[in-house]
């Protein structure tokens, strides 16, 4: 029986020493799963923050194109903007004042500052553009009559239905 009991204390402590060594190791083992949950962690940080760098970049190469492409139209608009500025004071300059006056047989000085086919057509452009809904500008004296019966004449132009004093551009990019 004593040997018994003395062999029985023996597995006791070895049982013990294996549980004490079992427990440092399930220590270690949760201390390192401690730390790969860290590390994984960090990782999907940085997944998640290249991710949002790798979308972010083809908007960002597409808006620099984007940016691009809209210099380049604007310097053309204004290329052509100008190319129509020198051809409509080449073509169609101001009526004379000595002109004007022998036809009318009267030695008289017009009212009004009359505005060129340029500065007309910039004014039909420019109603156009920022009242979609109501693009008709009303002729006053400073139009020149042969100026809108050209705009009319070659269909730049439409007269209003109901007013004939109104007139807006007809809309091309429509």
């Amino acid at each position: 029986l004593q040997k018994v009991k003395s062999d029985l204390e023996m597995l006791l402590l070895t049982v013990q020493s294996k549980n004490k060594k079992l427990e440092e190791d399930l220590k270690r083992e949760q201390q390192w799963h401690e730390e790969q949950e860290q590390v994984l962690d960090a990782l999907n940080g940085f997944e998640e923050e290249t991710t949002t760098q790798v979308q972010q970049l083809p908007q960002n190469r597409y808006f620099c194109n984007v940016k691009k492409k809209m210099l380049k139209l604007r310097v053309y608009k204004e290329e052509l903007l100008n190319a129509l500025g020198k051809f409509l004071e080449e073509h169609f300059p101001l009526p004379e004042k000595g002109r004007s006056a022998e036809k009318k047989n009267s030695s008289e000085e017009p009212a009004v500052e009359l505005i060129t086919l340029n500065e007309i057509l910039e004014i039909l452009i420019n109603k156009l553009m920022t009242t979609p809904h109501e693009p008709y500008v009303t002729i006053n004296d400073s139009f020149w009559p042969p100026y809108i019966e050209l705009l009319l004449r070659y269909g730049i132009a439409l007269r209003h239905p109901a007013d004939p004093n109104r007139m807006r551009l007809e809309a091309f990019h429509m």
